[in-house]
């Protein structure tokens, strides 16, 4: 292991031990966005507008592809696609990562079952106020949103904890379903 990726390793241990902040709270109007991303390793451009025209959207935000907890979180939500898809919810992960290794993310830790997209630059974690605010930079919080077809935030899950997104979301989604 590198000598400057086991710092990293460390904070996001200890980081996983503290609450996440969400910035926007429900009814809140969701920022716009388009980034590019990646399902099955294959890249497109994501766009919110686009997406919710189809139904909901689960944005949600984790600090780096292929660390532990943002793995266990990818697999949860690769599990759990097609229920989202039965509630005609999309979900999408994003992370200031580059599409490079989001495209092997999508494969490896994703299963090609959903998107994952790349913020290059962190304007969207800085949009949305997920950025993680113990480490400098862009990196993301682990916070996920539900984003209502009229672009407005309907269920905020925040938590580094990886466990508990997934079954929040799905509440969520099945309560704007009815």
């Amino acid at each position: 292991m590198s000598s400057r990726i086991a710092p990293l390793l460390a904070a996001l241990a200890l980081l996983a031990t503290l609450p996440a902040q969400a910035a926007l709270k429900v009814g809140a109007q969701a920022p716009d966005f388009s980034a590019d991303a990646a399902v099955g390793g294959q890249p497109f451009k994501f766009r919110l507008a686009e997406a919710l025209k189809q139904g909901p959207v689960v944005l949600y935000f984790y600090p780096k592809a292929f660390t532990s907890g943002c793995t266990v979180e990818a697999h949860q939500f690769a599990e759990a696609t097609d229920r989202f898809k039965a509630l005609g919810t999309t979900v999408i992960g994003m992370s200031n990562d580059d599409i490079d290794t989001l495209k092997k993310f999508s494969v490896e830790a994703c299963r090609n079952k959903f998107a994952v997209a790349a913020d290059a630059g962190g304007k969207v974690i800085k949009d949305y106020d997920v950025a993680l605010k113990l480490v400098p930079g862009t990196m993301a919080d682990r916070v996920s949103y539900l984003i209502a077809p009229d672009g407005k935030v309907a269920a905020v899950h925040a938590s580094m904890n990886p466990d508990g997104h997934i079954d929040a979301m799905l509440k969520a989604a099945e309560r704007l379903k009815k």
